[in-house]
């Protein structure tokens, strides 16, 4: 399995980003990925009760629909929290690129990011339509990686190929995400694709095996946002045989898996006003349920996150953080070991001795440019 800290987009994808006028800055902040034959969707999103209008639009294109084509999404503007107005904007979105491609509009899926409760300035959007498919490309996968970016300062992009039998796969993910960063799942959009020919059925069990080790498994400030959405993609363009079970299944999991985690890595490094990249591993739980609740039960402690920006060793806030989750941990039983609080990257163990699951969880220093960021953010 070969990887690429680079966007290598599979076999029948292009992409791109554009400035459509939606950032006062002028930056990018309209992203289009195409697929140049229709391919199967496989979705993750939001558990927040509060569903942004691009959210319960893709929710109802996948439900009615068995092959997309597009994937359309802004920063700069969440189409959240405006009334009826939210999925009205959002369909006409749709409906626009999806006459301008020659598709049907259930063939594509919609996607934003950015401010809560301001109306979309959906004809700025629909203007620019017309360029973004104009300047689809092969290698444009960079250009709408900083397209959909809000207070991220770097484009997350990763790569994996690999092979199944003789014909070589491609997995490409690009990410966004910086703050309100919490399971299930952060405010984070991240869209993947694949040219893997594989049923609908292991993609969906492939997808939610990732999701769970890499982006439910971070948190910088356990903030859900209404957003979050992970779109992965896949066209049968390599015509590898078809992946359903066994062997071949389990390496393209191991291929999604690594594109996800080192994408949602890159999000918690890029953790709004970060100073520190935090691993927390819990070992020797009953479950791995359990194991889970304990690490971000830690990961968002806001007294423990202050310490490590305060490189102050007071480890009695993990104790606390561990105990108040109510996983029956005994205090002669809690083992905990922390690396050095000077350096960049922490290393937290703690051992529960109540059996032999184990979770891993990733999360950032609170540090007050968080603080500062959030403050001024409008």
């Amino acid at each position: 399995m070969k990887t690429y800290k680079k966007g290598i987009l599979p076999v029948g994808f292009k992409a791109s980003g554009i400035s459509c006028g939606l950032k006062r800055s002028g930056k990018p902040d309209l992203a289009l990925f195409f697929s140049e034959n229709p391919a199967l969707a496989s979705c993750v999103f939001t558990t927040n009760d509060i569903l942004a209008a691009p959210v319960v639009l893709s929710k109802a294109h996948l439900k009615n629909n068995s092959s997309f084509q597009a994937i359309i999404a802004n920063s700069a503007n969440a189409n959240c929290f405006t009334g009826s107005a939210a999925l009205k904007d959002a369909g006409e979105t749709a409906r626009v690129l999806a006459k301008a491609l020659g598709l049907r509009k259930e063939c594509v899926l919609v996607a934003s990011t950015g401010i809560i409760g301001k109306r979309l300035p959906v004809l700025k959007i629909k203007r620019g339509i017309p360029e973004v498919i104009k300047k689809l490309s092969s290698q444009g996968i960079d250009k709408a990686a900083k397209a959909i970016m809000t207070t991220d300062t770097f484009a997350k992009i990763f790569s994996v190929k690999f092979n199944v039998g003789a014909k070589e796969i491609t997995v490409c993910g690009v990410a966004k995400g910086a703050g309100m960063i919490a399971p299930n799942m952060a405010t984070l959009l991240s869209f993947i694709f694949t040219d893997a020919q594989i049923s609908q059925g292991a993609l969906n069990k492939a997808l939610k095996q990732a999701v769970d080790v890499s982006f439910n498994s971070i948190t910088v400030d356990g903030c859900m946002s209404t957003n979050d959405s992970v779109m992965l993609l896949a066209n049968a363009k390599a015509g590898n045989p078809l992946i359903n079970q066994g062997k071949n299944l389990n390496l393209f999991t191991q291929a999604l898996s690594l594109v996800c985690l080192e994408l949602a890595k890159m999000i918690v490094r890029d953790a709004e006003g970060a100073s520190k990249f935090i691993k927390i591993t819990v070992k020797s739980a009953r479950d791995q349920k359990t194991a889970k609740a304990v690490a971000l039960n830690i990961a968002n402690s806001n007294l423990f996150k202050t310490a490590v920006y305060g490189e102050n060793p007071n480890f009695g806030r993990i104790a606390s953080a561990a105990g108040s989750c109510g996983a029956g941990i005994k205090e002669g039983n809690l083992k905990i070991k922390v690396s050095s609080l000077k350096k960049k990257d922490i290393d937290v163990e703690v051992s529960l001795n109540q059996g032999n699951s184990g979770a891993v969880v990733y999360t950032s220093d609170l540090t007050p440019e968080y603080i500062k960021i959030n403050a001024e953010y409008n």
